[in-house]
């Protein structure tokens, strides 16, 4: 019995550890998934990298964005941080 309330306070501890960092970090990973797999052509996004651009044309794993002046870069999907809302 006494083990058990010793270990009490480490598992309490995990507990809140893991609904106050776990948990969300897990949220937020599945909606960027989800925002990546749901990304079209014509839709303007931010590179992880912070450059702006809108998709051009999308393969399996990877997307061509151009540029404001017309330049045109492939990515991967993974790269993609978010998409803007118009």
């Amino acid at each position: 019995m006494d083990t058990l309330v010793g270990l009490l306070p480490i598992i309490l501890m995990f507990v809140i550890f893991y609904f106050l960092l776990i948990r969300p970090q897990q949220k937020k990973q599945k909606q960027v998934q989800q925002m990546q797999s749901d990304l079209q052509k014509g839709d303007r996004i931010i590179t992880i990298g912070g450059m702006h651009g809108t998709i051009h044309a999308i393969d399996e794993g990877s997307l061509v964005i151009s540029v404001q002046d017309g330049t045109q870069m492939k990515f991967d999907r993974s790269s993609i941080r978010e998409k803007i809302n118009d």
